[in-house]
This record gives C-alpha cells, sequence and structure tokens, in this order.
C-alpha cells in the first residue's frame, strides 16, 4: 500500500485545488493524520503563504508547520539549477519530505504550478522528484478549449514520459472540460489510454471555480476599492469595456460581468447601477473604473446614499486599454474562505471521480523498488542515528580526505585517520578541509601508544599459526593490520579500506581474526546495485569464487539480511542458466540444493531458484518462465552461482545501464570490515563509510 500520492499537472492552470481538496478528503476518512508536501512553490516568502498549501491546512485544520510543508520557492530552483546542483536539489527535498512522512501516516504531495514558462524542465523535475519519492502519480490537465482528440494525445504524450521516468501511474483527471464533450471524453479515455489498472475521469468546467472574485481582482490590479466592500466576494463570470452610450451598451451584459468603464462616465455608473436592480437584466458583479478618475461630489454623494444596495466600484490609475489587457491574467484561486468554492469542487469531484476505486487503488498498488537518492538519503540518516566510529587506514589519499571532510561536515560518523600526520595534514591543509577535519585523530601505527599492546593481541590470535612477536611488530605497522585491531579492540567500530590497496590486504586481516559471527560459517560481499529506478542486491560478486551448496545458501541468507538491514524488501533470486525443475547439470543441481537449504532454515523468507537472470528481473519474462512464482520478476536479492558470474554481470550491469555499483559491503563478518575499489569516488568512499557504520550499530545493540 501505498503511503503517498504526486499530485501533478503538465501545464499551469488546471485546477490542483478542485482535486487536492477531493483527494484530502479521501485520505482523511482513512486517517487523520495527513500531511501537505509542496517541493517547490511559487510564492516569495514576502508574499504570504502558498494559496495549496493554505487551503488545506486551513480547511482541513491539519497540525503541520507552514515550514516543514515546502522545499524551494521556484527562483531559488531557476539558480541552483544554473549551478549545476541538481543533486542537491532533490537532496533537500527527499530531507524535507522524509520529516514530513515521519510525523504523518500519509502525504498529499503537490506539483509545481508551470507558471515560470519552463514547462520542459517543470515537467522533467516533476517526475523525477515523484519518482525518487516514491509517490504514484495523479496527473491534472485541463480541457479547457479543446476537443477530444487534443485532450487524448496530450494524455498519452504525458502518461509514456511519466513512464520513462519510472513513475507510477495512479489516475489522470481532466478539469474543467466542456460539459458537451464529457462523456466522449470519459469513454475515449477508458477506450485509447494504456494503464488500464489507473482511474481516468473528466469534471466539466464551472464557471463558479474558474471567476475571479472582486477581491482577487483588487489585489492583482492594486485596485482602490471605493464603495461596495463588504461584497468583495462577488465573482466576475466575464469582463465588459464599455465605449458606448447606454441605449447600446445595455444590451451587451452577461450575468456577473465586471463593467470597466472610464471614470469619467458617470452615466455608465449610473445606469449600471440601476440595471443591477432591475428585474429585466442581469446581476452585475462591480464595475471597475480607469484613469484614476473618481465620480465627483456630488455623484458620490448619491453613491454613498446607497449604502449596502451599492455593488463593488473600484479604481485604477491606468487607461481603460491597459486595465483591459492586463485584467485578463487575473487568476481565480480556491482560497480557505471561499466556502462556496469548495464545496462546489468536493460535490464535483465525489460525482465525476469513482472514489471507491481510488481507494482500493491506493491500497492494491505494487510496491515499488527503493531508488538509488532515497536509498543513499536513509542510509545517511541510520548512520547519523546512532554514530559510530570508522577508522579509514588510507588517510594520504586525497579521495578519503575529501570523503573524511564531507562525513564531519554532515555529522555521520567519527573518524580515524591512518599514516604520517605531517603528510595528512599537509594534504588536508593543501585542500583546504582544516576546519572540518580539526579534532580527528591522525595516527602513524608505529608510533601508537596501543603498536606494542595490538603486536601482543595479534601474537595471542595467531600463536597456533607460528605467529611471534617480531612478526606481529612487523604486521602491525601496516595500516590494515593496525586498523582492523583497532575494530577488534573496539577502540573503533568498524573499518574502510581498499582505495589504495587490493581486496586481498584489506579483508586478510578480518579473516585471520575478527572471524565470522556466530553461526555463520562463510564471509561474503554483496554490492547495491543503484539502477535508474530501485536498488538491488548482488552476491557474491567478491570474496568466493566457487562456493558449493551449503556456502551458497548461507551466502543468500547472509544477502537478505543485509538487504533487510538496508531498507530493500529481501526477496532471493538464486540465479542458474536454467529456470525452474527442468533444468540438468551440475552448477544447475548446486543451486537447487543451495535453494532448499536456504528455504529450510529461513522459511520466513521468499527464496526460489534455480531461475534465470531474464526471469528473476522482468515481470513480462517470469509470466512465461513462472508464472506463479512470488519471486520472479520482483526479485530484489541476486545470489551469483560463482564470483565469476557475479563479478562479470556487476560490471556489465554497471557499465550497460550506468548503476551505481556501492560495494562490496562484507558481510558475515563479527565485526563490519569493508573493502573500496582501487577506482573509487569521493562518493563510493562516503557511501561505504556510512553502510559499515549501520553494520557497526547492529553489533552494538548486540
Amino acid at each position: 500500500m501505498t503511503d503517498s500520492i504526486y499530485l501533478t499537472t503538465i501545464e499551469p492552470y488546471s485546477g490542483k485545488s478542485l482535486v487536492s481538496l477531493g483527494i484530502m478528503e479521501l485520505l482523511l476518512r482513512r486517517t487523520p493524520n495527513v500531511g501537505v508536501f509542496r517541493p517547490v512553490i511559487e510564492v516569495p516568502p514576502d508574499k504570504g503563504h502558498d494559496k495549496n498549501i493554505d487551503l488545506l491546512i486551513k480547511h482541513f485544520n491539519l497540525d503541520l508547520d507552514y515550514e516543514d510543508t515546502y522545499a524551494y520557492y521556484s527562483h531559488e530552483i531557476e539558480d541552483l539549477m544554473a549551478e549545476g546542483r541538481y543533486d542537491e536539489i532533490l537532496d533537500t527535498i527527499i530531507e524535507k519530505y522524509k520529516v514530513l512522512e515521519e510525523k504523518c501516516d500519509f502525504v498529499l504531495c503537490i506539483g509545481s504550478d508551470f507558471e515560470s514558462g519552463g514547462s520542459a524542465m517543470e515537467f522533467n523535475y516533476n517526475a523525477d522528484i515523484a519518482r525518487n519519492l516514491g509517490s504514484p502519480v495523479f496527473l491534472v490537465t485541463s480541457g479547457a478549449g479543446r476537443s477530444v482528440d487534443e485532450i487524448i494525445n496530450d494524455i498519452k504524450i504525458a502518461l509514456e514520459a511519466f513512464e520513462e521516468a519510472g513513475c507510477q501511474i495512479l489516475g489522470v483527471v481532466v478539469n474543467r472540460t466542456d460539459p458537451e464533450i464529457i462523456d466522449d471524453l470519459q469513454e475515449a479515455m477508458e477506450d485509447e489510454l494504456p494503464h488500464k489498472q489507473a482511474i481516468f475521469a473528466a469534471i466539466p468546467a464551472r464557471d463558479r471555480l474558474s471567476a475571479p472574485t472582486i477581491k482577487e481582482i483588487v489585489d492583482y490590479m492594486n485596485a482602490r476599492v471605493l464603495y461596495g466592500g463588504d461584497q468583495m466576494d462577488n465573482l466576475a463570470y466575464n469582463y465588459l469595456v464599455i465605449a458606448m452610450t447606454i441605449a447600446n451598451y445595455l444590451p451587451y451584459l452577461q450575468n456577473n460581468s465586471l463593467l470597466i468603464t472610464p471614470g469619467d462616465r458617470c452615466d455608465v455608473i449610473l445606469s449600471a447601477l440601476q440595471a443591477h436592480q432591475s428585474q429585466n437584466y442581469p446581476q452585475i458583479a462591480g464595475i471597475l473604473l480607469t484613469g484614476g478618475l473618481k465620480p465627483p461630489d456630488a455623484i458620490d454623494k448619491l453613491l454613498t446614499g446607497l449604502g449596502d444596495n451599492i455593488i463593488p466600484i473600484l479604481s485604477v490609475t491606468d487607461d481603460t486599454y491597459l486595465t483591459a489587457t492586463r485584467i485578463g491574467h487575473v487568476r481565480s484561486y480556491i482560497s480557505a474562505d471561499a466556502g462556496a468554492k469548495i464545496r462546489l469542487s468536493m460535490r464535483l469531484f465525489d460525482r465525476h471521480i469513482d472514489t471507491v476505486a481510488l481507494e482500493k487503488q491506493l491500497v492494491s498498488l505494487p510496491e515499488t523498488g527503493i531508488t538509488p537518492r532515497m536509498f543513499i538519503y536513509n542510509l545517511v540518516q541510520q548512520a547519523k542515528s546512532d554514530k559510530q566510529h570508522i577508522v579509514l587506514p588510507e588517510g594520504n589519499d586525497e579521495r578519503i580526505i575529501r570523503a573524511s571532510a564531507s562525513l564531519r561536515r554532515n555529522d555521520v560518523v567519527d573518524i580515524t585517520l591512518l599514516g604520517d600526520p605531517e603528510e595528512i595534514n599537509n594534504l588536508i591543509y593543501n585542500l583546504g578541509f582544516t576546519r572540518e577535519l580539526e579534532g580527528v585523530p591522525i595516527v602513524n601505527p608505529i608510533k601508537s601508544p596501543q603498536y606494542e599492546e595490538y603486536a601482543q593481541t595479534l601474537v595471542e590470535l595467531r600463536k597456533h599459526k607460528g605467529m611471534n612477536l617480531d612478526m606481529a611488530l612487523d604486521q602491525m605497522a601496516d595500516v590494515s593490520y593496525f586498523g582492523t585491531m583497532m575494530v577488534y579492540q573496539g577502540d573503533a567500530d568498524g573499518m574502510v579500506s581498499g582505495a589504495a590497496h587490493t581486496t586481498q590486504h584489506t579483508i586478510r586481516p578480518a579473516l585471520q581474526f575478527v572471524k565470522t559471527k556466530p553461526g555463520v560459517s562463510i564471509v561474503s560481499s554483496v554490492f547495491f546495485m543503484a539502477l535508474s529506478d530501485r536498488v538491488l542486491v548482488y552476491g557474491d560478486c567478491a570474496v568466493n569464487p566457487n562456493p558449493n551448496a551449503e556456502q551458497l545458501a548461507e551466502i543468500a541468507l547472509s544477502s537478505a539480511d543485509t538487504a533487510e538491514q538496508f531498507g530493500i524488501y529481501p526477496r532471493v533470486a538464486m540465479l542458474s542458466y536454467s529456470s525452474g525443475a527442468s533444468g540438468v547439470g551440475e552448477e544447475v543441481v548446486k543451486v537447487r540444493e543451495a535453494t532448499k537449504i536456504a528455504q529450510q532454515k529461513r522459511p520466513d523468507l521468499m527464496i526460489e531458484g534455480p531461475i534465470q537472470y531474464d526471469a528473476a528481473v522482468a515481470l513480462d519474462v517470469a509470466e512465461k518462465k513462472m508464472p506463479k512464482s512470488e519471486v520472479a520478476g520482483k526479485a530484489t536479492v541476486f545470489i551469483f552461482p560463482d564470483l565469476n558470474t557475479g563479478n562479470n554481470t556487476y560490471k556489465a550491469v554497471q557499465r550497460e545501464t550506468g548503476a551505481i555499483a556501492i560495494g562490496p559491503v562484507l558481510q558475515g563478518l563479527n565485526k563490519p570490515v569493508n573493502d573500496l575499489s582501487r577506482g573509487c569516488t569521493v562518493e563510493d568512499v562516503i557511501n561505504t563509510v556510512a553502510i559499515t557504520a549501520v553494520q557497526a550499530q547492529e553489533n552494538s545493540e548486540q
């Protein structure tokens, strides 16, 4: 079941407010604790609150702080994008959203307004935000002035783009539709659009909802209210510029018109008031006087004496032409005090949208995988929640220093660097990180007070292998051995190395004396494969060349536990070159046996095999090869039969798809030690340190 909706449009003025009111009402029937979140708003801080947010908070009396309900102003987004800081935008939006998500059972997200003109850019980042938040998309578009074919074509293009971006589609609402085509449009959407499980609805246009109030006109035109200030809620359905004489303009009056005329046309003012009171002419919304001209004293006295019977009369300094041009840009919004508009909006929503089907959709939407950015965000937050102490043996590597500065700046972990203090301090100074890394311990192993103590401990641990003190002192001079011993002795909670050392150099000390956890027979590894729309777990791709069936089962169980530890629901696929029971051959038999062992040890897990990679990852293939499988097509944990297959596969996927491979992450050790690739980036170091910290948290709880 989803716990959020991303309500967005593909153009401005589509009527998101109507749909957001209806959805919020629907959600509040299920739970009283619903939040509203807008990644981007138009309103600058000195201009009040965002109208969508303000409407929902006030009308539904939501217990939310306004500052928690949005991430950026639109001008901030434009500036950051111009500086190439798009990743920073997404990280901040995720962070703000997660804070609200912690407080609420459900969050209604509302996309940007498309008022700035950068529609292609806004469309892309709305789709990207929805995908990264894991929120299914509810699309709102306008049918105003368009035919059925035009509307259907636009929706198809939008749905295809959202699908390509990796978004789930919850439904589509066409708002402000010409009532004459609404039945044909509804039928066309159901017949011609993909996503048959989605909700499709058309809502007819209503003048009452699109017409601005006199107050909105006053605010936009910076008008002065001369008379009738108690009727600011009057709605202006249309505008009529009066230049004719009385006899000629009266036939043009329409219901709820705003009349625009020069301020010296007293004849128009008085005749319009008479027409408003006459049963033979339609009601008038108000009169807008141009040119900064006001009625003379005698007329003013007459108008003032009418008291409550006078309609609003406004004044602007612009001439009639400019006023008529500007007033076309006045937009009506549903505000919290517009009770009639709110009630009409909710009636239209209930009447034209199948709310029962929508509720079922919310419950039945399939779970989406966690996106890479959300995975990394959760990872860092999890690491920060119980700060651990990580030792980094390669303190003289620029990438390690840059990563350490970032980790310290964001208060993710405590750090100890190993190496020559003078060399490392010079590097820190030259890179400009003196402030960030102030106070970080920098330890030269052979000059450490623990040097001989650690060597003596190593003798005790390895004397059955012929270890003596001289040999131990030699090994403790090595940063990998010294860092691993810090972890073993509890002077650090975990170690990350490998930026300048081989995998064997990094993990050999851990295999020698940190050893495996109780009940775990083998140390193995996984890579977190961050694809564009989800994160998968691959194991073992770095440690065990050719595990037997027992070992392969152990790798599968350890990998499932690792996935769950990092927020990935484990569906384990035991990979081979054959799917199901039909295959023959030594390797297939091994995988089949490993699957049985794993299933017997952990019946609570979804584990299936043998299964081919395409059947494990693609639903269409799974339906043909393993139609009744709980794992096929939905696997999140992939267990390879040997190191050769696993290592080649992860590298092929990484290169061909652009996936980020985070790892290898070692699993099964008593205390966490993790390896870096020698080609690692600063981000790789940061992610691996955070993973190590989370693993260390589990140890501290035991």
